[in-house]
């Protein structure tokens, strides 16, 4: 999606921008302001008007995309039509990431509260479960914030 949205930044900036930049620079000197006015008026709206059919194209395109992938790949709807196997894998889905998060959870609550002895090892690895866990449950916003804590601690 960032490619599409670096098109549509392109063709709606910079592009359009430059045509019409171009083309009012083009304008004879012995026009009236009124009429200039007008005529950059006029090429606002044109230049406006294939910026909107630009982002159309883009979302068109984007859509496509979008559906090609669904049939590819396929989506959750089609696991249904697997008789028994299709609603337990539909299942194990949905249950993936509170299990892992209750998972986790449960794991913090014996490093901190109950076992006090972890070596430095196991300490490394449930710091690296805790973000693995929480990036994937929360996405990369949690990483992201936690950015500058995981460079402090991995930089000792």
């Amino acid at each position: 999606m960032s490619f599409l949205s670096g098109v549509s930044d392109f063709i709606g900036g910079s592009l359009f921008k430059e045509l019409r930049e171009g083309i009012m620079a083009y304008f004879p000197p012995d026009m009236t302001p009124q009429q200039k006015a007008n005529a950059e008026l006029k090429l606002k709206e044109m230049l406006y008007q294939k910026e909107i059919k630009a982002n159309q194209i883009l979302n068109d395109a984007a859509k496509q995309l979008d559906k090609r992938i669904a049939e590819q790949e396929g989506t959750a709807s089609d696991l249904k039509n697997i008789p028994l196997l299709g609603h337990v894998v539909l299942f194990a889905r949905g249950v993936q990431r509170p299990l892992w998060g209750f998972a986790t959870l449960f794991m913090d609550y014996k490093w901190f509260f109950e076992v006090h002895d972890f070596s430095e090892q196991q300490q490394t690895a449930m710091i690296l479960i805790n973000i693995l866990v929480l990036g994937f449950l929360f996405g990369e916003r949690t990483l992201k914030n936690l950015e500058p804590m995981i460079i402090k601690v991995f930089s000792k």
